[in-house]
């Protein structure tokens, strides 16, 4: 059975590779990012209220429970979407219909964690602990959560897209370096991503904050939602004396 579906979980496996390749860069530059940071790591280790390696454990079970449906939908929908992949025009428009779908499904299904109670105490809660985010925290989640926002929310994207399963590589390892990017608390002002995409690492710092967690819900492109929804938190960046710089709120939309 596991030869069968050798393809399957290969494609299933590469972006798991990508999330820890990618995140571990900024574990290795360390010290040398401190100018682009929005807590120093003092209050990194100070704020947060879960060890790195229970992060890591947590991480790796989501990505084990990730890797199993992934492989699961794709061996159940091989016969019915073909491999050969379709022009580059129309590539982009999948990547575009997948992330449209998969901001939305982040930002209706996050916001009723906050919103219902029991689900933010004994599920959502858990994410929070990291007060100050970093890389490889991002899929620090419930294993609930990790199965209805991430996983289901990827698999959606997936299928209303269209894509073809070596498409959809290249698509979730995207999804997966822009996750992590609003995860790093790291503001590299040149950035490539945010010439392309409003949502980063201080849009989505607010929200991991006291005075921002009922604001900035949508994750990982864009904002839209946030602004038709009314809970965009506007917010400036000041520089620290020490380095790296330190994010204001302006004023709080209503919820």
């Amino acid at each position: 059975m596991a030869f069968f579906l050798y393809d399957e979980v290969v494609e299933s496996v590469i972006p798991v590779l990508v999330y820890w390749i990618y995140s571990g860069i900024f574990v290795l530059l360390g010290d040398k990012l401190d100018k682009y940071r929005l807590h120093s790591k003092a209050e990194e280790d100070k704020k947060n209220l879960v060890s790195k390696s229970t992060v890591i454990k947590g991480v790796l079970l989501q990505q084990v429970v990730q890797i199993i449906v992934s492989t699961v939908l794709l061996a159940l929908t091989k016969d019915e979407i073909p491999r050969p992949n379709p022009p580059l025009f129309i590539i982009a428009v999948q990547f575009f219909i997948g992330i449209i779908v998969l901001d939305t499904w982040q930002y209706f299904v996050h916001r009723y964690m906050h919103i219902n109670q029991y689900l933010y105490k004994h599920i959502h809660s858990k994410h929070h602990l990291l007060i100050v985010p970093y890389a490889y925290g991002t899929l620090y989640n419930h294993p609930l959560e990790g199965l209805i926002m991430d996983t289901i929310g990827g698999s959606l994207a997936f299928l209303a897209s269209g894509m073809t399963p070596s498409v959809a590589v290249y698509f979730f390892s995207f999804v997966t370096i822009k996750a992590i990017d609003v995860h790093t608390g790291i503001y590299w002002p040149l950035n490539i991503f945010h010439f392309f995409f409003p949502n980063d690492a201080a849009y989505h710092d607010v929200h991991h904050q006291l005075y921002g967690t009922k604001f900035n819900y949508e994750q990982p492109f864009f904002i839209s939602w946030d602004k038709i929804m009314g809970t965009y938190m506007p917010y400036t960046l000041e520089k620290r004396k020490e380095g790296g710089y330190t994010v204001q709120p302006i004023r709080a939309s209503k919820d």
